[in-house]
């Protein structure tokens, strides 16, 4: 095997990874909403606290799924075009993308998002409701983590991409339901 295709399963197992921790953060929102639903409607008991932590961990689901869908070709493109191109111009088009679109903009967030977080902490900025959750800088600070690791993660999708043009091997691409 070589060295480019074991770089790539490493990249992938890394965003896999990230997928579990994604699918995890989902089952913990079902159980919070539960929660809240049940407090609700059968004792009147609301938790501005726990309401709060829904938005934070959906933010999460997203944040950290992104790397996950990059892995498993969930992200959006304009498929009317790349379903159309062949395998090596899909992987010409998807090393493009993912050096001059998705890496600055990895970039930029990350950088952005580690001013916001640090803000936040400075100022000990926490929920402007009574009862809310303090700490608001650990939410914030997922900003810039989950792009480090959509960065990460995009290291594997390019592999992906150098390994299909160098035909090391054939990426799989499910054709379009008619």
């Amino acid at each position: 095997m070589s060295m480019l295709l074991k770089a790539e399963a490493l990249f992938a197992r890394f965003s896999i990874w990230i997928g579990y921790f994604s699918a995890a953060l989902l089952l913990l929102l079902v159980v919070n909403v539960f929660y809240d639903v049940v407090m609700r409607y059968l004792f009147n008991d609301v938790s501005i606290g726990m309401q709060e932590l829904e938005w934070h961990l959906y933010s999460m689901v997203f944040l950290f799924g992104v790397a996950y869908a990059l892995q498993t070709d969930g992200h959006v493109r304009v498929d009317v075009l790349y379903e159309k191109a062949s395998p090596k111009t899909r992987a010409i088009i998807d090393i493009f993308g993912t050096v001059v679109f998705l890496w600055p903009f990895c970039f930029l967030v990350a950088d952005y998002g580690i001013d916001f977080a640090r803000e936040a902490w400075e100022l000990g900025e926490r929920s402007g409701d009574p009862g809310g959750l303090p700490y608001r800088w650990v939410i914030k600070s997922m900003i810039s983590i989950s792009f480090v690791c959509v960065l990460i993660s995009s290291f594997g999708f390019l592999l992906g991409a150098v390994n299909e043009l160098l035909g090391l091997k054939v990426r799989k691409h499910e054709e379009p339901e008619v």
